[in-house]
């Protein structure tokens, strides 16, 4: 089953989507110090994930898209390519949870713009902010796994546990929230 050409819903997940595989490419980046970037981010202040205290956990994603607004042509045939909204959302349902469990600060990372970001963060009414790299330079610095469509750089998803500056736990490729949070659990 497929969408019709303008009826495109995020949330909506086809069958026969291809599964993400482990293609080593965040094998890197456990035990790598942050660079010290400021990134743009949906609730103001650019945030330096650097500098930031305690445990944080973001979630990198491609893109959310827009009800109604067609998603780039062969999307669904990208692996991890489909699922960013419901991904966002199972951070946002999670989010007391994962607080309980140490997380002092939760964050979405994507390369849209601050903009587009909004729309979606309030769209999606996330209770936490959306960074962008849109200049592609936390990309670039941690040499984070990219694909390309349609003219643009889009990370691949996954998730990264940060402690004081420091990746201690890379989930790659994330499809959710459960794998964090059983992680965490296993910690306690």
């Amino acid at each position: 089953m497929t969408e019709a050409p303008g009826t495109h819903n995020p949330q909506f997940l086809p069958p026969n989507i291809p599964v993400p595989q482990d293609d080593g490419a965040a094998r890197h980046l456990a035990g790598a110090k942050l660079p010290d970037i400021a990134l743009p981010a949906t609730e103001g202040a650019p945030v330096n994930l650097s500098k930031l205290k305690g445990r944080t956990v973001v979630y990198v994603y491609p893109r959310t898209g827009v009800p109604g607004v067609d998603p780039p042509d062969g999307w669904d045939q990208i692996p991890g390519a489909r699922g960013c909204t419901p991904q966002s959302c199972s951070f946002r349902d999670h989010f007391g949870e994962l607080k309980r469990l140490g997380v002092a600060q939760l964050y979405g990372l994507s390369t849209q713009d601050t903009a587009y970001q909004k729309e979606a963060a309030t769209r999606l009414h996330l209770p936490f902010a959306i960074l962008s790299d849109e200049k592609l330079a936390l990309t670039r610095a941690l040499n984070l796994p990219t694909f390309s469509t349609a003219g643009m750089t889009l990370l691949k998803r996954m998730a990264l546990v940060i402690d004081d500056g420091t990746i201690t736990k890379v989930f790659y490729p994330v499809k959710n929230v459960a794998d964090v949070v059983a992680w965490l659990q296993r910690l306690r």
